[in-house]
Parts: structure tokens; C-alpha cells; sequence
């Protein structure tokens, strides 16, 4: 049967929707020369603006700018925040102090985790909850019986990514004074354009580097400020592509990428508990309450826990993304979520999801499938795998105090 007439002009009013624009949309689009774009979180964002390759490069050489205000941001406040907080999340937010950046991650009451992000303490009572997902109703029903106001804050707060060796130099040049004392996951604010912008020394490269907010109206006079400031430094607005390598190198995991979040899984056996995912370090036990607390420990008691998420060394030099391991190429093992030929550690390097035992008592003879396109086929090729910790590279320069002026 055909549907209404109001009902067609609502399909084609939500297929003729445009993807909405970031406040720094106008800067990228200017510098973009490939034109290759994608949807993050409903916006469009830019997969390449210029070479992949050299984008990559300008991460590990100079600075680099990436657009993070498609990243979903919730303002938490109110005289029971950290007390809310500290039920939803996995880590002991009464230690978490104000000016201070808490990577965390929350879960349902199955201890299946529901996602993970950066936790800024803007205040005593004042939270920014940053991740991949849209989690709203969820973070409003667990908000019951607290004292706390929970809101979206995504389209009024736009973010940048400033990373690379000489980020730091930019943002001195560019005249935030007082920048230097910045320490890893800390924050601070800075005056700009008659208001103010939150620079935290925190990222996603591995590198040297920063994030700024700052309220969507002042963003584009913070774009032209840095960039007008990194012109000696070799400062390039990047896309996803290249960032995702570099987070590939760190050995940082993605949200419905690498492990599938407890809300989108369709099968069961797709959520995974924080300890099946590497993140069993954020883990507070001795907190008296958060959410999937006892399944988490019930787990851990009773040695159920099935996957393990682990680094890989692959021989050769074709990216295993996508591939299956193989124990004595015969026993599946698991599968291949990220995987890339790392130009600094001069390795083929991939993060994997590994059906116990295999990445914990089995982690010899392990080999992975790789199908590779040769002269219009492919070819599949079997190579060894050694399980390896995360991360990748270690850069001296990420955490050094003060940062350098390269």
C-alpha cells in the first residue's frame, strides 16, 4: 500500500536533508582539493582534504587541524554531578580534579560497555562528557533521583584537534599565554575574541597535541588565529583518514569499530565487557557502586570472560584490515578491526578481537588472511601474526614538560 501524501513528503523531506556543516566547515571546504567527504555523527567531514599520505605526515612533522565538532559533547552539572557521574562510569570520579582530563567509559548493567570518552572537570560541580555516540535518554534515565542537569551541548560547542610537534609551537605563537605549563590531561582556560576557549593538552594521535572548545559563534576567528600563527610551522587541516592511521600507531580503539557499543549490537554475543576490550584498567573495583559493577567482578571471579582485544605484528607490508586469524591456519581465531603499514614504527601493524584462548595461553602460530588485489585478482596470502602490546610508538615529546618548541 502506498503511503499518505504527509507521509512521502516527510521521506523525501528527510532524504533531501543535507548533512549539517561544522562552524569550521567554510576553512575546510576553502583548503579541500579532494573533495572526499563523509558523515560523522550527521555532519560532513572531511575523509581527505588534500593527500592522505602527506596529511598523515604533517601529524608526525609538523601540526596538524582536525574538526572534532561532530564529536557528541554532554554538559553535566549540578551539586550531585560527581555523584552521578562516579555511578555511571568506571573510573573513581571523586579523584578527578577540576582543570584535569579523565579518559573513562560507561556500561549497562550487564557490564557490556556502552561506550567510552574524555571526562574534562570544568568545575566543582561542572562537567563536559565527550564521546562517540549519541547516549541522551540513557544518560537522563541514570540521571534519576540526582541532583544534576544533563544536556546535549553538540551543535553550540565547536572543537578542534591541534596535534603534532610543532603544536605546541603554534599555540605559543598564536599568543595564549601561560600555554607552556599545560601538562598532559590537563586543562585550562584562555581569553579569545572578547569570550574564552578550553584548551586541554589531550588527543588522539599518540603525539604532541591539544583539543580547544569553544562557544560555534567565536569558531572561525580561532581557526584563522592558528592558522595565521602555524604558517612557520607547517600547520594542515587533515581528514579522518590520516588521524585514523596515527591512532592505529597508538593503539587507541573506536567506538563501533573496534568493539561494537552494548546499544548497537543486533546478537548477544556482539557486547563486550570493558576487560574484552583492553580497558580493564579503568576499572575502579573498590568503588561501592557503578553501573554493571558486579557483572564486570562476577566475570573476573569465575573466568568467563571469552575475547581479548589485542595489538598484532603482521610479516610483510599489506594491511590486514577486515582479515581473519588463524591458529595453524586452521582453528579461527578472531578478526582484524584496524590495521595499517605505519610509516614511523616501519611495521604492519593491526589491533584484533581474539576468541579466548587465543591472544591469552595461545599466542604462537597464529596467521591471518589477507586477500590482495593483484593485476585485476586477488590473491590470498596467509601470514604470521605475533601478538604485541599496544601502543605501537611511544613519542617522548607527548608527554615532555615543558613541550618543546620544535
Amino acid at each position: 500500500m502506498m503511503p499518505d501524501l504527509s507521509t512521502r513528503q516527510a521521506l523525501q523531506g528527510y532524504i533531501a536533508t543535507p548533512r549539517l556543516e561544522t562552524p569550521f566547515h567554510p576553512r575546510i571546504a576553502a583548503l579541500s582539493e579532494t573533495h572526499d567527504w563523509y558523515t560523522w555523527a550527521g555532519y560532513k567531514a572531511p575523509h581527505s582534504v588534500f593527500d592522505e599520505e602527506l596529511e598523515y605526515f604533517a601529524i608526525r612533522s609538523t601540526a596538524a587541524l582536525f574538526d572534532i565538532s561532530p564529536m557528541v559533547k554532554y554538559r553535566i552539572a549540578g551539586p550531585d554531578a560527581q555523584r552521578y557521574l562516579n555511578r555511571l562510569t568506571l573510573r573513581d570520579v571523586a579523584k578527578h580534579a577540576v582543570g584535569r582530563v579523565q579518559y573513562t567509559a560507561w556500561c549497562d548493567d550487564h557490564g557490556h560497555v556502552l561506550d567510552d570518552g574524555t571526562l574534562f572537570r570544568l568545575g566543582p560541580e561542572t562537567f563536559r562528557l565527550c564521546c562517540q555516540e549519541r547516549h541522551l535518554p540513557w544518560l537522563l534515565d541514570s540521571a534519576i533521583g540526582f541532583n544534576v542537569d544533563v544536556e546535549e551541548e553538540t551543535a553550540r560547542i565547536a572543537g578542534l584537534a591541534l596535534q603534532g610537534p610543532t603544536s605546541f609551537a603554534v599555540l605559543f605563537r598564536a599568543g595564549f599565554e601561560g600555554i607552556e605549563t599545560l601538562r598532559p590531561f590537563q586543562l585550562a582556560e584562555f581569553p579569545h575574541a572578547g569570550g574564552s576557549v578550553t584548551i586541554s593538552r589531550t588527543g588522539f594521535t599518540g603525539d604532541l597535541g591539544y583539543e580547544l572548545f569553544l562557544s560555534a559563534d567565536n569558531a572561525l576567528s580561532l581557526w584563522d588565529r592558528l592558522w595565521a600563527a602555524g604558517q612557520l610551522h607547517g600547520i594542515r587541516a587533515i581528514g579522518y583518514a590520516a588521524l585514523n592511521r596515527a591512532r592505529i600507531e597508538a593503539g587507541f580503539i573506536v567506538a563501533n569499530a573496534d568493539f561494537m557499543t552494548a546499544e548497537a549490537t543486533l546478537r548477544p554475543d556482539r557486547a563486550r565487557l570493558p576487560d574484552e576490550i583492553g580497558l580493564d584498567w579503568l576499572v575502579d573495583a573498590e568503588k561501592v557502586n557503578f553501573n554493571g559493577r558486579r557483572a564486570i567482578l562476577e566475570a573476573r571471579r569465575k573466568k568467563t570472560l571469552k575475547y581479548i582485544l589485542v595489538g598484532l605484528d603482521i610479516e610483510g607490508n599489506i594491511p590486514a584490515e577486515g582479515a581473519i586469524l588463524y591458529h595453524r591456519k586452521m582453528h579461527e581465531a578472531g578478526l582484524v578491526s584496524a590495521a595499517t603499514w605505519s610509516p614511523l614504527a616501519k611495521r604492519n601493524i593491526a589491533i584484533a578481537t581474539l576468541e579466548r584462548p587465543y591472544g591469552t595461553d595461545i599466542v604462537d602460530d597464529l596467521w591471518v588472511e589477507i586477500y590482495a588485489a593483484r593485476e585485476l585478482r586477488y590473491q590470498k596470502i596467509m601470514t604470521r601474526a605475533r601478538v604485541v602490546p599496544r601502543a605501537f610508538i611511544k613519542l617522548d615529546r607527548r608527554t615532555a614538560n615543558p613541550p618543546g618548541l620544535f
